[in-house]
């Protein structure tokens, strides 16, 4: 294990080992300081940023941050490196990558390639070196697409997930949310359920209510329950009509088992998804999510910062080709993002580490009632990730999750970004809801009421 130093004036700073140094120069947030992780002052932290710079990118291959024969995740990250993919850059510092980065050399298809060189420490390392203009430039020149039923992730392209949570899983209340959603054009990264009950007759109920509704009306996107990946794999066995399977992961193998799932549990869960062969253009399937601080609140971060392992989560997910990643970035709490500037700057990370993978990144831009942040940062948020070229975001009635008892962004949020920076839907996603008289390209805007094929509106005013 290696051990680093760096001078800063008169002051030498020393580090044990690389996640040391990884760890001290991360950006300031609480869950690092609740860990006991984090740089005591500012000057250790500018230290331990100018020694990870001087850094091979290749000593990430020579020294793991947590041991290959102890972690599974390691294991992978491992074993599926592609040298060939690496040999363009492994040349660099990680220094000598952000600036690589920021050049014209690395285009979209360039990034494209070297993604699966790339592994998860890699990517954190640069991003902890990297202003958030640089996140966002570098961001904004990769493009991860996937498809099942539409195609997420083009350029010019922002879509939204429809979440029409309700405390009671009361199918009246989810249909008028749905309702809703689709009338200010959310909905084409898919229509998803957070359950309040996981019983497995609740989840079956949902997962056939949004199917009929999808069916009926021949829109193009995919329908989500959000329960665990042993129940997913139980209702496809049963002929459940399932579009994409949910997990949440992480980035150790220790905090993964916290949530009863290993690596062989998510193959299951994705082969099972397969055999239903039910994505019309594609078959990216797997629905994951993640988020800063969720393997240092299962005491399973092995002393990583939590940026770092975070985007080990995005080397888990990457492996099974998923069609969406979500980074639910503010929603554990302050313990772990203390204010709106903890939470823009881990988001605008999150997203950058996982496009630089190869993951198609989304975002949940959401805050706790109890953290220091307020909707002003939401919206700085989202405009940055937008201008940054997120794949998804989350459309919710009112910012506010009822259920979860969170807040988020909104159906009108997702309008403001389309609208302000010239984005639009998923394109067959566009061409129903043009079909349907709910959207029109020419002038970008939702309309209401009368607009709507009457059949369309009494049918699902009916749901509702």
């Amino acid at each position: 294990m290696a051990s680093f130093s760096h001078s800063v004036g008169a002051q030498t700073y020393r580090f044990d080992s690389l996640s040391q140094v990884m760890a001290k120069a991360s950006p300031a947030r609480s869950g690092d300081m609740l860990a006991g992780v984090a740089a005591s002052n500012d000057g250790e932290r500018v230290a331990a940023q100018m020694t990870l710079a001087n850094i091979p990118l290749k000593h990430f291959l020579n020294e793991a941050l947590i041991p290959y024969e102890s972690d599974e995740v390691t294991r992978l990250i491992i074993d599926t490196h592609d040298a060939v993919a690496f040999a363009p850059v492994s040349h660099l510092t990680v220094g000598g990558f952000r600036d690589w980065l920021l050049s014209d050399a690395a285009d979209e298809h360039s990034l494209r390639a070297l993604a699966p060189g790339l592994t998860p420490e890699m990517a954190a390392a640069v991003s902890k070196i990297m202003r958030v203009q640089d996140l966002i430039l570098v961001s904004q020149k990769i493009r991860v697409i996937t498809r099942f039923r539409n195609t997420i992730g083009l350029r010019g392209r922002l879509s939204t997930r429809l979440q029409p949570n309700h405390p009671t899983d009361d199918p009246s209340g989810i249909a008028a949310s749905i309702l809703d959603g689709l009338l200010y054009g959310n909905g084409d990264a898919m229509i998803g359920i957070n359950p309040a009950t996981d019983s497995t007759s609740s989840i079956v109920a949902l997962l056939e209510m949004v199917d009929a509704i999808i069916q009926r009306y021949d829109i193009p996107t995919q329908s989500c329950v959000l329960t665990h990946v042993t129940t997913s794999i139980d209702v496809i066995n049963r002929g459940v009509p399932v579009d994409l399977v949910f997990q949440s992961i992480t980035g150790t193998e220790a905090a993964n088992t916290s949530f009863g799932i290993n690596l062989k549990l998510l193959q299951e869960g994705y082969d099972a998804g397969l055999s239903l062969n039910r994505g019309a253009l594609g078959q990216n399937l797997m629905y994951f999510e993640t988020g800063q601080g969720s393997a240092l609140s299962a005491n399973a971060h092995h002393g990583l910062d939590q940026q770092t392992c975070e985007a080990r989560a995005y080397g888990v997910a990457r492996h099974f080709k998923p069609f969406l990643v979500n980074t639910v970035v503010g929603f554990i709490g302050p313990e772990y993002l203390y204010n709106g500037k903890q939470i823009i700057r881990a988001g605008l990370e999150d997203h950058f580490c996982g496009k630089l993978l190869g993951v198609p990144m989304g975002c949940d831009i959401c805050y706790t009632n109890h953290a220091e942040a307020d909707q002003d940062d939401m919206d700085t948020l989202l405009t940055l990730l937008g201008v940054a070229g997120i794949n998804f975001i989350m459309g919710i009635p009112g910012s506010d999750d009822i259920m979860l008892n969170y807040q988020t962004t909104s159906f009108h949020d997702a309008l403001y970004a389309r609208q302000t920076l010239g984005l639009r839907p998923a394109p067959e996603y566009e061409a129903w809801l043009e079909r349907m008289g709910i959207f029109t390209q020419a002038d970008g805007q939702v309309r209401f009421g009368d607009s709507l094929p009457p059949a369309f509106r009494h049918a699902l005013a009916h749901l509702a």
